[in-house]
């Protein structure tokens, strides 16, 4: 799940106070990963084929937040709760096959999830080093995760699957750590909803990692 349309850095249009925007930013993330969870349910009986045109519908979502952050704020927040509905029934499929087959995996994974998030979000949020450099190689990491994942579909690598997740929480330690970053300097509080997009693409891919990671061999 590539964060490329999620990044970018709007200009400062509105002086409201970091407080402030990491407050509505955070409520956005809330928002939509409550969208995500009735997006979920409601696709619990959808085929990947289906999975996949959702998905497709998630990324055209991001990329209309990005065109419509400038022009109007009810539209950004609108595209933001539509993707987290589609994304919701883009995973659908999976989160359903792991619901049958391993539960216990569904649950591990979330509570594996809150913790590298909080921990990593907090480092992000009160380091005062520049983290644009390791976002930018994080960035070209995710780009080569892409290829190696394509290449484990062909090719048996023994332990393939883990060190595909491994790697994967690597790189998305670097985002969440950057875009809480942000959320610490940006004092522009139109971009909300984008940040929230940022952070939430963040805490599903970490979600979806360690799914993989604890489902491993069931």
């Amino acid at each position: 799940m590539s964060q490329s349309f999620a990044y970018g850095r709007p200009g400062v249009a509105a002086r409201d106070g970091t407080p402030a925007l990491f407050a509505q930013t955070m409520g956005y993330v809330a928002v939509t990963a409550a969208l995500f969870a009735l997006g979920a349910y409601l696709g619990r009986g959808l085929s990947y084929g289906l999975g996949i045109v959702w998905f497709i519908a998630a990324i055209a979502c991001l990329i209309g937040m990005r065109f419509a952050v400038r022009r109007s704020r009810q539209l950004t927040i609108a595209l933001l709760a539509a993707f987290g509905v589609a994304i919701g029934l883009a995973v659908a499929p999976t989160l359903a096959y792991y619901a049958n087959v391993n539960p216990h995996a569904l649950w591990q994974a979330g509570g594996a999830t809150a913790l590298f998030i909080g921990g990593f979000g907090a480092a992000g949020y009160a380091t005062r080093r520049d983290l644009s450099a390791i976002a930018r190689i994080c960035f070209w990491a995710l780009l080569a995760l892409i290829v190696f994942g394509i290449v484990l579909i062909f090719v048996q690598i023994p332990n393939g699957s883990l060190i595909y997740s491994v790697l994967g929480l690597v790189i998305f330690a670097g985002f969440t750590m950057f875009d809480f970053q942000r959320l610490r300097r940006s004092q522009d509080i139109s971009s909300a909803p984008l940040l929230a997009a940022s952070i939430f693409l963040d805490v599903l891919n970490v979600f979806l990692f360690f799914l993989r990671i604890f489902s491993r061999g069931r």
